[in-house]
């Protein structure tokens, strides 16, 4: 029998009948707070003893590894690891598992969903409604229209399915493009910078590295089409978000959805509060179906490797 730390919100919160897998094979389920994404200090009193951890977004330091005294495998219920120390994993012995795939619907729908809500003003009328008032906003519709895509993975690739099936004209940018997938004749390859030159919409489904530099800056979104749209819901240090309210308020970029934070919660700014912005709380994965799959994934992934590690 091991320990195994569970810290993803949805299952401290929610719980999942994949964790009575854990339970079937004689482990015993270690909890952060409910619901709460724990932080440094809660995670050095939970890691010592256990064996195992069903890790969520919540940031794996080289201290809490430190006192990870037996340890062997940290299984994430997603497919993102920029919040994990890897060096100090690897210097450790401990295997790092992602749930390759899993949530990928569930981060490719809520894009798109965005994206309608940006081009068609939905959050800004709606709170003109609720205000008691009657304020409209010209919308614009998908047919014809450009589409960029940064990062064709498994996410990326769906977006561009269902930008196809609605009648865009899509461009990819992807470091290791895959010569193999042409879905449609309305669908390329690009460089970043024709990409960003030539979409009316650009939608982020690449990693991020942490203190790398945004890749999208102020001279990105100076590359862009004026009235451009921007969606990121794949990692907040994508974008500098000082260059990217500036050019909200100067009118080149006309409004921005964003799913992904450095640090979550957010605190309160200009940017999330602009009018032009649609900001989520984290939610492209938190789908019954998606938590579902990833979770599963997390749960088969931990089983194997505490099972290798015998």
């Amino acid at each position: 029998m091991a320990r195994i730390l569970v810290t993803p919100r949805s299952l401290t919160k929610g719980g999942d009948p994949s964790l009575e897998l854990l339970k079937k094979a004689g482990h015993q389920l270690v909890f952060c707070t409910p619901g709460k994404s724990p932080d440094e200090q809660e995670l050095l009193g939970l890691v010592p003893g256990c064996a195992g951890w069903l890790a969520g977004v919540e940031k794996i330091t080289d201290a809490v590894l430190a006192r990870a005294d037996c340890l062997k495998a940290i299984s994430r219920n997603g497919t993102g690891v920029d919040s994990i120390d890897l060096a100090a994993c690897e210097r450790r012995g401990i295997s790092v598992l992602r749930a390759e795939g899993a949530n990928a619907r569930g981060v490719a729908e809520l894009t798109i969903a965005l994206m309608l809500s940006l081009l068609r003003s939905v959050s800004f009328g709606d709170a003109r409604m609720k205000a008691g008032g009657w304020e409209r906003r010209q919308g614009t519709e998908l047919d014809g229209r450009i589409l960029g895509v940064v990062g064709t993975g498994r996410i990326g690739k769906l977006v561009i399915k269902f930008a196809l099936a609605m009648d865009m004209r899509v461009l990819g940018c992807d470091a290791f493009p895959d010569a193999r997938y042409a879905p449609s004749p309305d669908f390329r390859y690009v460089s970043l910078e024709e990409l960003l030159g030539s979409s009316d919409i650009v939608t982020l489904h690449c990693p991020h590295t942490p203190g790398q530099r945004p890749l999208i800056d102020g001279a990105a979104l100076a590359r862009m089409k004026k009235g451009a749209v921007l969606v990121n819901t794949a990692r907040g240090g994508l974008v500098d978000n000082a260059a990217l309210l500036a050019a909200l308020q100067d009118g080149r970029l006309a409004g921005y959805g964003v799913d992904a934070y450095e640090k979550e919660p957010p605190d309160p700014s200009p940017l999330l509060a602009h009018d032009r912005v649609i900001a989520t709380p984290h939610i492209g994965a938190f789908t019954a179906e998606s938590v579902s799959r990833a979770t599963r994934a997390a749960v088969d992934n931990l089983l194997g490797a505490l099972s290798r590690a015998r």
